[in-house]
């Protein structure tokens, strides 16, 4: 079996869906010293290696799946983290199929791949097992990590010994006190007259909290209050003469995701090296979280992949009242509905990494070089601005739908699901993980609403006017095709109920609604958080709706899914509009 091979949905998207005439020439020129002549060679290449990946997934990872549940990550001893020997089994392979380096620079034996393909491969690795995905993505983002923000003799130091699978790392933010109200974070560090700094603190939650090195945040004595005084510093686990510099107090006991460490970290006059600037911590740290994130979507949905693939396969032999039950007329509307989902939140996901990607190379590039020119800053504000909306609506769809899909495809094997004897408990268990890491789903949910505000409030005439303008009348007239007709009339919908939404916990007065000042009272706004979930929810359909639209505009054939996507969130929003009270 191959998850790549095997999927008509992931070829069509491998080749489709992701915008390849601007990604690829990022990193390569034609002709290359590699022997491609042109774009269609990198794209096959790049199938292949992804096929290779794929394969790799559902043969080795998988088998080791149970073993990393059953026999767990490893253990602590003497402050450090000992991998079990299915963990170091899964990190001799990863090494041996050169996939810790798919995005390294060549000049350290990488592949300088587009950074896609090692988004997309989590989902691979996610699909045979959660917890697999959760400790290897912390070496191929780490490795991106210190090449860009770095010093080149920590990139000469630990780029080489991430690749060969021998350390990892991690990012550590959150504090027994202090998850996501990062601003009020206690770990603090002191420069000292080499301008090394001393950290002291600890971390808690930390994922592969012991692979080696560690991206902290932190304070520093002196510095200014909140998040604007946070900074970052690369700190390595050992010193050079074999002391440990920061320890590993324990390894949490989860419900789920056994197979990878979560570790709390225990900084005492820890050394740090400073990234960038006294206070640029929390901005440096959201391009690594923005990737956590769009990572953590992929993660869902391969968990949701590898349940429902199991589910299907299961309900396809099993009979029951004369019949295999994947023709029992509500099982079979059920199976169709959970891979309905599935396969949208799967195209919302690979369009979102494909602006990740554009997003990812130039914020590197600004990074190392300082600038970028004319045209480069324009595609990079476009990606920018793609990427901010999109990352808290995919980490909160992707997770909560995987979750939930997981927990349907355990119903399928009704009894025989819940039992250890067959991995969908494995999946649903682990599913939980994504929804609750690198921020809540409140978190996301409140980070859209957010920005949906800052959006309307910035130009609250644009606003009104994009409502009228979206009524479907506008392209039914132009003889649009259906797709386009029904996305139209869905969004004109939901933009006429939001309106309403904002007015009613806003209460701005008549003669106030062009004044967007007037709006911002505290009392509307907290009325308003009371629906930010619902308006995540509403968005993310919203936007997978537009990703389908735009597929079936490319290929007719893709219709079909827009189509049977639309008849499942139809009800879903008018539920919504129903919980928004709008009368």
């Amino acid at each position: 079996m191959n998850f790549y091979d095997d999927s008509p949905e992931w070829k069509w998207l491998f080749k489709n869906a992701i915008d390849w005439n601007l990604i690829i020439p990022l990193y390569y020129n034609f002709p290359t010293k590699d022997g491609f002549k042109d774009q269609n060679e990198v794209i096959d290449f790049l199938g292949e290696l992804q096929s290779s990946i794929a394969g790799w997934c559902a043969g080795p990872v998988a088998d080791l799946a149970e073993d990393l549940d059953k026999l767990g990550s490893g253990e602590i001893v003497n402050d450090k983290t000992i991998y079990s020997d299915a963990l170091k089994k899964l990190y001799q392979q990863g090494a041996e199929l050169e996939i810790f380096g798919l995005n390294a620079p060549v000049e350290y034996g990488g592949l300088n791949a587009p950074y896609i393909l090692n988004v997309l491969s989590l989902g691979f690795i996610s699909r045979a097992s959660m917890s697999a995905c959760a400790q290897l993505s912390f070496s191929i983002s780490i490795i991106d990590m210190i090449h860009t923000v770095c010093k080149k003799e920590h990139s000469e130091k630990w780029i080489p010994k991430i690749m060969k699978g021998v350390a990892s790392g991690c990012m550590a933010m959150t504090e027994a006190d202090h998850g996501s109200d990062l601003g009020n974070m206690k770990t603090i560090a002191k420069v000292q007259k080499d301008g090394i700094y001393f950290i002291n603190g600890n971390k808690i939650f930390i994922t592969n909290g012991g692979g080696g090195v560690a991206f902290v945040l932190s304070k520093t004595y002196g510095g200014k209050v909140g998040l604007k005084g946070l900074s970052l510093f690369f700190v390595e686990q050992v010193n050079d003469d074999g002391t440990l510099n920061f320890r590993i107090a324990k390894n949490e006991h989860k419900m789920g995701l056994n197979g990878s460490f979560t570790c709390e970290l225990v900084f005492e006059n820890t050394i740090g090296h400073l990234i960038g600037k006294e206070g640029e911590g929390l901005e440096l740290m959201l391009n690594l979280m923005n990737e956590a994130r769009v990572s953590t979507a992929f993660q869902a949905l391969g968990g949701a992949e590898g349940a429902l693939d199991f589910a299907t396969k299961y309900a396809h032999e099993r009979e029951a009242f004369g019949k295999k039950i994947d023709q029992l007329p509500l099982m079979k509307r059920n199976l169709e509905d959970y891979h309905t989902e599935c396969d949208a939140i799967r195209a919302l996901l690979v369009d979102t990494a494909s602006h990740y990607n554009v997003f990812h190379f130039f914020t590197n590039k600004k990074y190392l070089t300082g600038d970028l020119n004319e045209e480069e800053e324009k595609t990079f504000i476009i990606a920018k601005i793609r990427i901010r909306k999109r990352t808290p609506l995919v980490k909160y769809y992707a997770t909560e739908a995987g979750s939930i899909l997981t927990q349907k495809a355990l119903f399928v094997l009704g009894g025989h699901g819940y039992m250890k004897e067959y991995p969908l408990e494995r999946f649903v268990r682990d599913s939980f993980g994504p929804i609750v890491y690198e921020g809540t789903s409140q978190i996301q949910a409140l980070m859209a609403m957010k920005d949906l505000l800052k959006y309307v409030m910035k130009n609250p005439q644009s606003f009104f006017a994009n409502i009228v303008t979206a009524h479907p009348i506008a392209k039914s007239v132009q003889g649009a095709k259906p797709w386009e007709i029904q996305f139209q009339s869905l969004r004109y919908t939901f933009k006429k109920n939001l309106l309403k939404l904002l007015i009613k916990c806003l209460k701005p007065k008549n003669t106030e609604i062009l004044n967007i000042k007037m709006w911002k009272t505290e009392k509307g706004i907290e009325q308003l958080m009371i629906h930010a979930e619902t308006l995540c929810q509403g968005l993310s359909y919203l936007e997978t709706l537009k990703v389908l639209r735009n597929h079936a505009t490319k290929d007719e054939t893709r219709y079909d899914l827009f189509k049977r996507y639309h008849n499942l969130v139809l009800p879903r929003l008018n539920s919504i509009y129903t919980d928004w009270d709008l009368r």
